[in-house]
């Protein structure tokens, strides 16, 4: 049963701090690099990139305010209640296709000035208020926080990666998509977010995630369904996490072998193994 978010005032503090100070390391990576079409995934550019990040700056700032002008893509209103992980790229190549200006200081303008206005309008407003997301999701304000901040970093990683810059992911600011957005996602009710092909289990297949950043949280699957368990719920398998090498993990940027290795992610409990039928359900996209 969905639930209503929780989110204390230094959580809403620091989801505030982080998006002001992820996106002014964001715009000075992205101002040093000197060839904006180097491409940094298999299909987008260092441009496509920034014109992504512009389009959910732009999509929070036309939620949080009804009079901001709306992304110019036909039919998208129609389309994000039916979204899910699998299918959130789709949405992306049909936004980028309609937002065609790939200069880098216009785009670094524009997400700047959306930025600072989600922050300005909101200064006053309930961390745990919900609003739509994709997928017919629920989302606490804080949690678009969150989720924005997310972007910044994985993205940022992407292009320094690519360009051979330095990239700054800190634990304090990487936790809040997890501590903040997904596990709020997860209680305010995830809609058609997480659909998959995957048979229900009858057995549920509970996991403890363990951070030195944040509050320890056990997640449970069942029947095809992911909730916040009640505290003390003895689980399968214990996660201990680094939260940015957790979500450069979900978002497929680095395998999980290699997390493991890196010492990143440590996995133990009575059955270990589990954690990777759950995580076939609680995916990102990738």
């Amino acid at each position: 049963m969905a639930t209503t978010a929780t989110i204390s005032p230094q959580q809403w503090q620091r989801a505030r701090e982080a998006l002001e100070q992820a996106t002014a390391r964001f715009v000075r990576l992205v101002e040093t690099v000197d060839r904006p079409d180097t491409m940094v995934t298999a299909h987008w550019s260092v441009a496509d990139t920034v014109a992504h990040l512009v389009s959910v700056a732009w999509w929070y700032a036309t939620k949080l305010d009804p009079d901001h002008p709306p992304l110019p893509i036909p039919g998208l209103g129609a389309q994000l209640p039916t979204v899910t992980v699998d299918t959130i790229a789709d949405v992306n190549d049909l936004i980028l296709r309609h937002l065609t200006d790939r200069s880098p200081r216009p785009l670094l303008d524009r997400f700047q000035a959306d930025v600072d206005k989600i922050l300005r309008i909101t200064a006053d407003r309930r961390p745990d208020e919900l609003l739509s997301w994709f997928g017919d999701a629920r989302a606490p304000l804080a949690g678009l926080f969150a989720h924005l901040v997310n972007e910044l970093l994985v993205h940022g990683w992407d292009i320094a990666r690519a360009t051979g810059r330095p990239w700054r992911m800190p634990g304090s600011e990487a936790v809040l998509f997890f501590e903040v957005f997904l596990v709020n996602v997860l209680r305010a009710g995830y809609g058609h977010l997480l659909d998959n092909d995957e048979s229900p289990r009858e057995r549920p297949i509970t996991v403890e995630f363990r951070s030195a950043y944040c509050t320890d949280i056990t997640l449970v699957l069942h029947r095809g369904v992911v909730t916040v368990a009640a505290p003390g719920t003895p689980p399968d398998a214990r996660v201990r996490f680094d939260p940015a090498a957790l979500n450069l993990m979900l978002f497929g940027r680095v395998s999980r072998v290699r997390t493991v290795l890196a010492g990143k992610l440590a996995l133990r409990g009575p059955r270990p193994w589990l954690l990777f039928p759950f995580l076939r359900v609680l995916r990102a996209p990738s």
